[in-house]
């Protein structure tokens, strides 16, 4: 491909404009901080960018240096996915948990907290909330990231999730449209395809989205998924039906759309970044995310030169180009007025340890009646499974690090695969048993791992921190709704203090 020169006309500008890439490293290397006086309007943070508050709030302000406007994106839905907090796990629940508990004005202080948290570290865009119905319990990469399985519980959580963050001054990203939920298939890793009907798609998927955009959410991110009943032929980040004809035509969206990572597998693998790119600003896409792998100036370059070389061919037409540009420039200069800022409905006052009080509703215990706390440190058995992408496996979760704090001596280990249960067992020795587990109902071998500490050690404690769905077991079975560190703390105090401590 012919190389264009940087900075040479409105048309590079526009390409530059609707690319959001990431970065290495917590400082702005020299190529991000050229591209953002030539044009580009979004950066995209990742958990390694992030060391801590005060280094954050000197990375976003770096970046403004060259370009007091510039939307400064992070995927920080908080529960499991966590940026800000990456190597500790995060002081406020997910979705799944706030769900649980389904108090709209609980959900809209804790999204009012952490939009909060990230306005004063210069965060002004969040990839969040995760609108899905999590439908299919078999999802490997949803779960606890929806907010459940009822389309209007998601609806009204969703709403109030978009409320909260606005009221901070960031905005909200609305994903992943037009819905992830019934997957059995991680996007990250290939093309998952739902076959749900219209009339079902209509009741269930949309209806989150639906709320997101009556409750004013700036973006909304499309899900790189095939819905044959929308377009039998291209994935919803490619689809001109599914982007431009349902969601601006027919839900009457008018903010910003972005793309899912561009480098996932369920895209890239088959058209590729530079082809992709080019049909989903085709198709109705205002803003091109990519930097979660792909983090550099030949990345920023290659997709540049893609969409000029496709305007100039023809293939794309300039004025949706520059119609994308303009969406992302509107947003931008929205956050950088300050008009993202939209007073929380009256009486929404936020408390710094809203995270931890969500935390402690949304558990949900079961067989206490027959459970006495710990007084003696625990062995801790981490039945642990892979972790999808998204959520990342250098993010920390379970119970161990809050006993540990509580009860003193705690041990712990992580246990997987065929002989968990033994192995676990064996490590045990004589110590009271906690098991830790997520998403039991998807792993055989988790399951049978529980069988045999259980027959074993009938006083072993379950605790489930992924989506609860097998019958709940154990001398205590303790449900977390999510795997956050503050879920982690909310169980640990109950395993010490006991069920009405």
């Amino acid at each position: 491909m012919t190389t264009i020169a940087d900075g040479a006309g409105t048309l590079t500008r526009d390409a530059l404009t609707v690319l959001q890439p990431g970065f290495p490293g917590t400082t702005a290397p020299d190529w991000l901080l050229r591209r953002l006086g030539e044009g580009l309007a979004s950066v995209g943070l990742f958990g390694r960018n992030i060391a801590s508050p005060e280094q954050l709030a000197a990375l976003t302000a770096q970046l403004r240096t060259e370009r007091d406007d510039v939307l400064v994106a992070v995927d920080e839905e908080g529960g499991d996915v966590t940026r800000l907090e990456v190597r500790t796990g995060s002081s406020f629940p997910g979705n799944h948990a706030l769900g649980a508990v389904d108090d709209v004005s609980l959900t809209l202080e804790v999204a009012a907290e952490l939009g909060r948290r990230l306005a004063e570290s210069g965060v002004n865009l969040n990839w969040a909330p995760s609108a899905d119905v999590n439908s299919n319990p078999a999802n490997p990469v949803i779960g606890v990231r929806s907010f459940g399985a009822a389309p209007g519980l998601v609806a009204r959580h969703t709403a109030a999730y978009v409320t909260g963050l606005q009221s901070a001054g960031v905005a909200a990203c609305t994903k992943h449209f037009p819905g992830h939920g019934d997957t059995a298939v991680d996007s990250h890793h290939a093309l998952p395809r739902i076959d749900a009907g219209p009339a079902v798609l209509t009741e269930r998927e949309l209806t989150p989205f639906r709320a997101a955009i009556a409750a004013g959410t700036r973006a909304v991110m499309s899900a790189h998924i095939l819905v044959p009943a929308l377009d039998p032929a291209r994935p919803a980040t490619l689809s001109p039906r599914i982007l431009t004809e349902l969601l601006r035509d027919e839900l009457g969206y008018d903010g910003l759309i972005v793309t899912d990572g561009m480098e996932m597998r369920a895209v890239a693998a088959t058209y590729g970044i530079e082809r992709g790119s080019v049909l989903a600003i085709a198709a109705g896409a205002d803003a091109i995310c990519v930097g979660g792998g792909l983090a550099d100036d030949d990345t920023v370059r290659r997709l540049r030169d893609a969409l000029v070389t496709a305007v100039r061919s023809g293939e794309l037409p300039e004025e949706r180009l520059a119609d994308a540009a303009e969406r992302v420039r509107t947003l931008a200069r929205w956050t950088a007025a300050g008009r993202g800022r939209t007073p929380a409905p009256a009486g929404a006052a936020v408390r710094a340890d809203v995270g931890l009080i969500a935390a402690r509703r949304a558990l949900r215990l079961t067989g206490g009646e027959v459970f006495t706390p710990l007084v003696a440190p625990p062995f801790v058995a981490s039945l642990t499974p892979v972790t999808n992408i998204a959520v990342g496996d250098e993010t920390p979760w379970g119970v161990a690090a809050e006993l540990l704090r509580l009860l003193p001596g705690t041990r712990t280990d992580g246990f997987t695969g065929a002989d968990a249960g033994h192995a676990a067992l064996a490590a045990a020795g004589e110590r009271r048993i906690v098991a830790v587990v997520r998403d039991e109902h998807r792993h055989a071998w988790m399951a049978e791992a529980l069988d045999v500490l259980l027959a074993a050690r009938p006083d072993t404690v379950v605790v489930e921190m992924g989506v609860p769905q097998a019958p709940p077991r154990g001398a205590l079975h303790i449900a977390t709704h999510g795997a956050a560190r503050v879920c982690g703390r909310a169980a640990a105090e109950v395993l010490a203090a006991g069920p009405h401590g």
